[in-house]
């Protein structure tokens, strides 16, 4: 497949105009409920898809024990069966054979209504454009399928998605192999139509009219209440939202790769990866996974860092995950996608569960109260820990998220854009 080239006048390859400015990390608890709320679905999600997989809906228990470290899953597979009674029932068929494990009507009740989703012609074209999309900001209009793999619960792609979705869309995508017997999903031909960013959409939508190749659009920029950048950082980051705006499908890789335009294109690409995304958010080492093999090296994690105001890095749930902050009004989505509907009533079956199991329910409610709270004072509580307990996050001076950490001594607390 060709590789689509937009040069960029060298007038418009500016360097860095300051040195020294830093720019401070801040906690958004709002962002960080929003992606705890989500603590555990994916590992579910992916047990009951692999149950109902089964022709009978339901599988041997010792059939699933080997799936652990395939899942990610935090514990064994019998004992989350246990922890979430109002999603799993564990029953035997018959005295002669052993322990299986099915779906509880409740939860099969909201799988079929997924089902219906994902069967939907709407929701297949949805889910076609997005996957093109992804391709579509690579060079070469072509990914391994084991990355694609990782983004295909946040692209809203069903987990069959090779065989349930791109079998009948064949002039789409193909899959072919690479040189070291990887197989990669190709796009089959440019699609112009989608080479539209989700900026450019807006800008035109609110300057009535295609947006002129070239524009300075404006990143929506969202600092948390109190945060107070440096004069200098201000200024600065006033000039590079003036800068042209470079369409994420375009490739200026011929910029200089410590240019400020350049930053700008990086964080165009961030921002329609993000905005692809169906949770608009993502695991760290997803992006900067993706960020290694485009080729920006290191650019996807100065991006993260650099601009607070429009991304934001969580340490909930025993990960990092990164947050478009513009599609989060507090700790919702703005705009929802109907999978995401989906995944709040799965959410809902795991905190009933979750109550099943707690004694101290009163309490537990006066402790969200509390994060609630201190989230509209900009406060962090004892609850603001990583949940692993490796390091308080109140103590930010000392603390550094370990997938972001740098070699040349970045910290993520006071982040230093340099030349």
């Amino acid at each position: 497949m060709a590789v689509f080239c937009t040069r960029v006048p060298h007038r418009l390859q500016l360097v860095r105009c300051f040195v020294d400015a830093r720019i401070k990390w801040v906690r958004e608890p709002y962002l960080d409920i929003a992606v705890e709320r989500e603590k555990n679905l994916k590992q579910i999600l992916s047990l009951k898809n692999q149950i109902v997989s089964s022709p009978s809906n339901s599988l041997p228990l010792s059939s699933l024990s080997p799936l652990k470290t395939h899942f990610n899953l935090y514990t064994s597979a019998s004992r989350i069966f246990q922890q979430y009674p109002s999603i799993f029932s564990i029953f035997q068929p018959s005295p002669s054979l052993p322990l299986h494990v099915k779906l509880t009507p409740q939860a099969m009740a909201v799988h079929k209504e997924e089902l219906a989703i994902h069967s939907s012609l709407s929701h297949r074209n949805d889910a076609v454009n997005r996957l093109a999309k992804l391709l579509m900001l690579t060079k070469a209009g072509r990914l391994p399928l084991h990355i694609i793999d990782k983004f295909k619960f946040d692209l809203g792609l069903p987990s069959n998605y090779v065989t349930f979705l791109l079998s009948d869309y064949p002039e789409y995508f193909q899959i072919c192999e690479s040189g070291n017997e990887t197989l990669v999903l190709e796009l089959v031909s440019w699609r112009k139509e989608l080479a539209i960013s989700e900026m450019e959409k807006k800008a035109s939508v609110f300057g009535n009219g295609e947006v002129k190749k070239g524009a300075p659009l404006r990143f929506s920029m969202k600092l948390p209440n109190g945060f107070d950048l440096e004069k200098k950082v201000r200024n600065w980051v006033d000039t590079w939202q003036d800068l042209p705006y470079i369409s994420p499908y375009e490739n200026a890789f011929h910029l200089g790769p410590k240019s400020d335009q350049a930053e700008k294109w990086t964080v165009a690409v961030l921002h329609e990866l993000l905005w692809l995304l169906v949770s608009k958010k993502t695991e760290a080492k997803n992006v900067l996974g993706l960020g290694e093999y485009l080729g920006f090296g290191n650019r996807f994690k100065k991006a993260l860092v650099h601009f607070p105001g429009i991304f934001y890095v969580s340490n909930k749930i025993r990960t990092q995950t990164v947050v478009l902050k513009e599609a989060y009004r507090k700790d919702f989505l703005v705009e929802k996608h109907p999978l995401m509907g989906m995944r709040f009533r799965y959410i809902h079956l795991m905190n009933k569960a979750e109550e099943y199991r707690k004694t101290d329910g009163v309490l537990a409610f006066r402790r969200k109260r509390k994060v609630m709270a201190s989230a509209d004072k900009r406060e962090v509580t004892k609850e603001d820990k990583d949940m692993e307990g490796n390091e308080d996050l109140n103590q930010l001076s000392d603390s550094e998220p370990k997938h972001l950490s740098d070699d040349d001594g970045e910290i993520l607390k006071t982040q230093v854009i340099n030349t």
